[in-house]
């Protein structure tokens, strides 16, 4: 069974686990813990924890327990003194203080998912993401650098603070994986940051592996205002010596005109400009399905059809 590693955060990392897991592949998630913003914030400022939710999302994402299950995991408290806090946070968090270990915790909640494959935390120390832009601002916390809108104006460094060493456990895993993924994500504060972390960087080179980078759909205004696909390689290859990824799966689909029209505000499609035979040209926008209230959020209505972006990915994987 080949060994297939994804390294990102948040929701870009639920659609590739969510495809993979229908496969005869081994998957190991390693996530990121920069995440410092809503529910998350608040128990790693209170509670002195590791940020649960990007790891929340791949377990629920890999899980293959109960609708009702996965529910309760993503279920968020609406008001309250618990009121933005989603229950499998705290879960998670009451869990790390039990059993003395956010790497137990995350194992635990697993064996409850019943998940198929692993997921594990980049590093196990305390970091907050850090950015300096050119006018000398700096964004403190994952938070900050996600809502700034002047990241495209230039920035001078982007770090972790303190600069931590790698979880063990990641870095094996990469060492054995047949197939690297990075992305989808949000470039400075989703994929970079695993980069940053001591030890990362110096696996990925080492490695075997295929390397796969899947490109986001939409730019963010602000960060990656009027980025191209060669802009994203050329930006995430600053931070690992990554001259020629092997694949490049990029979106050639376009939305249509009132979908993009109401995006405008949060920023545009990414259009694609590479070229050869290792970029993977396909049609990866989902389905629009307003459920709730949240998926009305302009920034939520393009996403990646995950059926066809984990085919894609396979292709990849039964060529080795």
């Amino acid at each position: 069974m080949k060994k297939v590693v994804t390294i990102g955060g948040g929701t870009g990392n639920f659609a590739v686990l969510r495809g993979l897991k229908k496969y005869s592949v081994d998957i190991s998630a390693i996530v990121s813990m920069a995440d410092d913003g809503g529910s998350t914030g608040i128990l790693r400022d209170d509670l002195g924890v590791l940020p649960p939710g990007d790891v929340r999302q791949c377990l629920v994402a890999l899980s293959n327990s109960s609708r009702l299950m996965r529910s309760l995991m993503n279920y968020r408290f609406e008001n309250g003194g618990l009121g933005g806090h989603s229950f499998g946070n705290l879960f998670l968090s009451a869990l790390e203080k039990v059993t003395g270990s956010f790497e137990k915790a995350v194992e635990e909640v697993g064996r409850v998912l019943y998940i198929r494959g692993k997921v594990i935390p980049v590093t196990t120390h305390q970091v907050r993401l850090k950015m300096i832009l050119e006018n000398g601002t700096v964004l403190d916390g994952e938070k900050n650098v996600y809502l700034s809108d002047q990241i495209d104006q230039g920035y001078k460094q982007i770090y972790l603070d303190p600069h931590p060493k790698a979880n063990p456990q990641a870095l094996e895993e990469i060492r054995l994986a047949d197939v690297i993924i990075l992305g989808p994500g949000g470039l400075y504060t989703s994929v970079i940051p695993n980069l940053l972390v001591e030890g990362v960087r110096q696996a990925l080179e080492a490695s075997q592996a295929r390397k796969v980078f899947i490109i986001n759909l939409m730019n963010r205004k602000g960060q990656t205002t009027g980025f191209k696909a060669s802009d994203y390689v050329r930006e995430l290859s600053r931070f690992a010596a990554i001259d020629t990824f092997d694949h490049i799966i990029v979106n050639t689909q376009k939305p249509n005109s009132e979908l993009i029209a109401r995006y405008a505000q949060e920023g545009e499609l990414v259009d694609n400009d590479l070229e050869g035979s290792h970029v993977i040209k396909a049609n990866l926008i989902g389905e629009v399905k307003a459920s709730s209230k949240h998926d009305l959020l302009p920034r939520n209505l393009i996403r990646h059809n995950i059926d066809q972006l984990s085919q894609e990915i396979m292709q990849i994987v039964d060529c080795l």
